[in-house]
């Protein structure tokens, strides 16, 4: 049987391995499902989900290790090589705007393929690439096929049972995470030793790996919607103006961005500095340990299923405050001592973002489920917003007054974001979701 037999069946129990090779055995057509899971998923299929979120999304950190390694090579100046990752972001942004509203449109799976299948070209052909002018229009259309994460997202919140929902996307969104945080690790130890362009070919298999599994084992969806593409668009202001939970959720998750980014853009050049003097490999290590803390998101996920999601977006915002402030006490440490200090720092704010994030995401998807499409757009485009502001707030903050600036920086705007979470529902919007437009 296929994975998604494994949705209204019994067949969670066996391992990823043993169901892929069940599903790649036999083809069968999965069944279509809308806006409403039945009975809670398999373990295969919400690995499968996971793991397609996480590797789609790592394909826009791959090349920030490399991009010294990348302009030797090619031939380019470190401005052209640095404009890699800045059109990459760019594409990924203009994508969640202007691409992930079709998930409500059309069939889900059809996008997600669709994009699969791009995202692996354009990692192949930047493997390939000559010279820096290629590389540069394949990094562009990687940020738009790596939003594949975000049409994932909605999917796996369309076939969760709504008791289950906050789990299920915690679980998808650790794999996201885990792929923004494992990236640049991955990439540095590859490109090392083996060369930049490995790595491309690398991604580029992984993303055609899992899209050939996906196309067996994700079911079809229905469309949620019948508006034109226009009209989708046009809605997306329409649902910022009707959902005041969505502006709460998407101002207090873009808040926590603004600190989340600001000490991950800053983090290589203060390490590199005196006292530690350190070198990119160990900022690419404490990755792992914000990999650490976004193992808790699950269990995020099951507090928000049990005693609301409201709950845990102040715990979360409280935690990344307090995370954020305890760095503050560094400069008064042994260097080795400070190390640990934001190392653990590290793993406590990345809890605490990945929690709120889970949770804001179980408030917005219940709000209006034909339209999951739109309002997972709208609050990523907030997040991306907030993240855009904390790097270059971060950059300039450290340049012009230090490490400790940076950590007020990020206390101020975690503090803001526990401040939205904390104003009563009836000023800043209620978390009930209201009767749903045709």
């Amino acid at each position: 049987m296929s994975l998604i037999r494994t949705v209204h069946g019994n067949a969670g129990n066996g391992s990823m391995a043993a169901e892929v090779s069940a599903a790649m055995a036999r083809p069968s057509r999965p069944a279509a499902v809308s806006h409403g899971g039945g009975e809670p998923l398999s373990g295969g299929l919400l690995l499968l989900l996971a793991a397609s979120a996480g590797l789609s999304v790592a394909s826009l950190y791959y090349s920030q290790p490399m991009l010294g390694v990348m302009g030797g090579n090619l031939g380019a100046s470190d401005t052209a090589v640095g404009f890699v990752p800045t059109l990459t972001q760019l594409g990924y942004a203009l994508g969640i705007l202007l691409l992930t509203p079709l998930g409500d449109r059309f069939d889900r799976r059809r996008i997600i393929l669709t994009k699969a299948a791009v995202l692996s070209v354009a990692l192949l052909l930047g493997g390939i690439s000559p010279g820096i002018g290629l590389l540069l229009v394949v990094s562009f259309a990687v940020g738009l096929a790596a939003t594949m994460a975000q049409d994932i997202v909605p999917a796996a919140a369309a076939l969760a049972p709504e008791m289950h929902r906050g789990k299920v996307v915690g679980t998808v969104m650790t794999g996201l995470l885990l792929g923004i945080l494992l990236s640049r690790v991955i990439s540095g130890v590859v490109a090392e030793h083996f060369g930049w362009r490995a790595m491309y070919m690398i991604a580029a298999a992984s993303v055609a790996l899992i899209g050939g599994v996906a196309w067996r084992g994700l079911p079809h969806f229905r469309p949620a919607s019948t508006l034109t593409y226009g009209a989708l668009l046009g809605s997306l202001a329409s649902l910022w103006r009707k959902y005041g939970a969505l502006r709460r959720a998407a101002l207090a998750q873009g808040l926590l961005s603004v600190g989340f980014s600001a000490f991950w853009s800053t983090l290589a050049v203060m390490l590199h500095g005196a006292p530690f003097h350190l070198g990119s490999g160990a900022a690419g290590a404490f990755g792992l340990a914000g990999a650490a803390g976004a193992l808790g998101a699950p269990v995020a996920g099951r507090i928000a299923d049990r005693f609301g999601p409201s709950v845990v977006t102040r715990l979360g915002a409280g935690l990344t405050a307090v995370s954020f402030a305890t760095m503050l006490a560094s400069p008064w440490l042994e260097p080795g001592t400070r190390l640990v200090l934001i190392a653990a720092s590290a793993i406590g704010f990345d809890l605490g973002v990945q929690m709120t994030l889970v949770a804001h995401q179980t408030i917005v998807f219940g709000l209006e489920p034909a339209a999951r499409s739109r309002l997972n757009a709208i609050l990523f485009a907030c997040m991306f917003i907030g993240m855009s502001i904390g790097a270059a707030g971060g950059s300039l903050v450290l340049a012009q007054w230090g490490w400790v600036a940076v950590t007020l920086l990020a206390t101020a705007s975690a503090l803001a974001a526990l401040l939205v979470r904390l104003v009563p529902g009836a000023r800043m919007g209620s978390e009930q979701a209201e009767p749903a437009i045709p």
